[in-house]
């Protein structure tokens, strides 16, 4: 599996400890107390896997799941969890927006553990780097493997070196490097060009 980041969205510490806890197993885990510092993270890593509560301070668990699941495409399991929203009307908005699960605390371990494991193992074959790669991405990444500055791949685009900076950005986060030259050697690999 390597290195698997697990998200943890929770404004309690508690419960972000039991969560931790319950699935410490499956990698790293990243804790977030906020909707808004979830987002960032994630924009700087991809995570294996997102559980979230639905009742955050500001944004809220849905804008969260809905924003990362826009980013990364609907692979990126999110899990949602809830000690107030437990109504199945409830689990059954969870599951519409976007959600791969919806589990009422307190969580059980095992079980809790056992979920996580499926979707995380569920996704882990069938995802491509290419899918996560939007279509300007992968234009961009196909010329920076043809040696392509940020200057000419502006000028080839017709975009502002700064959008293409951006486009780097993403891409080497969704890539999981930290270089051009490591995207490209992973694309290449990967075959996500030609």
């Amino acid at each position: 599996m390597g290195t698997v980041c697990v998200l943890i969205v929770d404004d309690s510490r508690e419960a972000r400890a039991a969560i931790a806890s319950a699935l410490g197993g499956l990698g790293r885990m990243v804790e977030a107390a906020s909707g808004e510092e979830a987002i960032e993270i994630a924009e700087r890593r991809r995570p294996a896997l997102v559980v979230i509560e639905v009742l955050l301070p500001t944004t809220s668990g849905y804008e969260v799941c809905r924003s990362l699941k826009e980013r990364y495409g609907r692979e990126l399991p999110v899990i949602f969890v809830s000690g107030e929203r437990t109504h199945p009307a409830d689990r059954v908005a969870g599951l519409l927006i976007g959600a791969d699960d919806y589990v009422a605390k307190p969580i059980h371990a095992d079980e809790f553990l056992a979920r996580a494991r499926r979707l995380i193992q569920a996704v882990e074959p069938s995802v491509s780097l290419t899918a996560s790669l939007t279509p300007r991405e992968q234009d961009v990444m196909q010329l920076m493997a043809d040696g392509l500055s940020h200057a000419e791949i502006a000028e080839r685009l017709v975009i502002t070196s700064r959008t293409v900076a951006k486009h780097v950005e993403r891409i080497l986060a969704k890539l999981g490097v930290h270089t051009r030259t490591q995207a490209v050697a992973v694309a290449l690999r990967d075959r996500l060009v030609d």
